[in-house]
């Protein structure tokens, strides 16, 4: 018998869908400095830089992370790999599931205050995506400090065991760090619990199909989070809140105010808010078109219950701008002349009433309450230096 004759190594599947995958990015990196995304050489300096970090994310999370039979969470869209406006206050992480495996989920909340894991089909920005279940340490009274083990999977009949929906492909997992402390974060491992066998070495048509996948996903991030930014910029006006809003097919308890500011340098937004009564509130910066968190890291662009500094009358009085006005709940914007300013408000009693004003950045104290403290520049650089230990340790290697 004649045996059939080698492909050429330059047309096997693998090769194809990696040639395939390059070609495509190259043309990606082009397309995103077109006048449909951000286009000012800051936000161009910033595409191609969230282009490549999305190109480690979606590979990371295809081929290494690719098996639901041995999963490992991938953590993601926090403080350096983002996409879809992370929430500062938390850490992201992902695995991918199988509905027909059992897994046991465990760890210790150290300094973590709470945490929610929902079952999910995909990512937002992925035509087929959801959540079908979720939980939370809250529900099951898990505090910081303990430990905790946790069940998924199997027939339904177990008692201890969540059961997995038919066609969730991911177990996410959001980290909630509401006081920024200094301290040991949380540990969280995932295991499947069946006795499977070990698996073959990947085929060629299976590692295409990771690549693929996460082609897929590259592009769909791009494309689908700059659409959702501008489409909401444009159904409302600059400088104020639109209505609150859930995410229709995400987390039921999760409450969102959109503000897409835009500002001059020696203009200031001022946002007047009361208090919600809720498990957890804060406000955020993110960009346009990359949707990633306005440098978390050397500026302040986020602002918690725990942070925020009520004025003498009960309510939050928040200043955006380019320079610091120095007062309390200074946000900073990070030389985006726009953005996006997300109010989060989850597990609430109440609604809050959010206001904004745009006032020039000089006369911002007549703006804001006579006995509104003076920030000045020693204690605002102390606040940042606080900020980063508490990010050197929840991000620690």
């Amino acid at each position: 018998m004649i045996a059939e004759p080698t492909p050429p190594a330059a047309s096997s599947p693998e090769v194809l869908a990696w040639k395939r995958f390059c070609q495509r990015m190259e043309a990606l990196g082009e397309r995103i400095l077109e006048d449909d995304f951000p286009n000012t050489p800051h936000d161009r300096t910033e595409g191609i830089a969230h282009l490549a970090d999305q190109v480690s994310c979606w590979l990371g999370w295809a081929i290494p992370h690719g098996n639901p039979d041995t999963p490992f969470f991938h953590r993601s869209n926090d403080l350096f790999t983002q996409w879809g406006g992370p929430n500062q206050d938390n850490a992201y992480h992902h695995a991918q599931i199988d509905p027909n495996r059992r897994y046991r989920v465990a760890g210790r909340m150290h300094t973590c205050e709470h945490f929610v894991i929902t079952l999910r089909v995909g990512f937002m920005h992925m035509p087929e995506w959801g959540t079908k279940a979720s939980l939370t340490s809250v529900e099951r009274g898990i505090e910081p400090g303990d430990d905790f083990e946790l069940f998924f999977g199997g027939d339904g009949t177990d008692p201890t065991f969540t059961p997995i929906p038919e066609d969730v492909t991911t177990l996410s997992l959001r980290e909630y760090y509401v006081d920024w402390q200094e301290g040991e974060p949380a540990t969280f491992l995932i295991e499947c619990l069946d006795d499977l066998p070990a698996p073959k070495p990947p085929s060629a048509k299976v590692l295409a199909a990771k690549l693929d996948h996460a082609l897929s996903q590259v592009e769909h991030s791009i494309f689908g989070w700059n659409s959702y930014l501008a489409d909401h910029r444009a159904k409302g006006k600059d400088n104020a809140f639109a209505s609150q809003q859930t995410v229709a097919k995400g987390l039921s308890d999760a409450r969102y105010a959109f503000l897409f500011w835009n500002l001059q340098p020696d203009q200031a937004l001022v946002i007047e808010t009361d208090i919600p009564d809720a498990r957890y509130w804060g406000l955020q910066l993110a960009t346009m078109g990359w949707f990633e968190q306005v440098d978390p890291i050397e500026r302040i662009s986020s602002i918690n219950q725990h942070q925020a500094v009520p004025s003498s009358d009960g309510r939050i009085r928040l200043v955006l701008a380019h320079s610091d006005p120095g007062v309390p709940n200074w946000l900073d914007v990070g030389g985006h002349e726009s953005g996006l300013c997300t109010y989060r408000w989850f597990w609430p009693n109440s609604d809050p009433t959010p206001t904004s004003r745009v006032v020039a950045l000089d006369e911002i104290r007549a703006a804001l309450p006579d006995d509104t403290p003076h920030v000045d520049l020693a204690t605002r650089s102390s606040e940042i230096r606080a900020r980063k230990r508490h990010l050197a340790w929840r991000f620690r290697t």
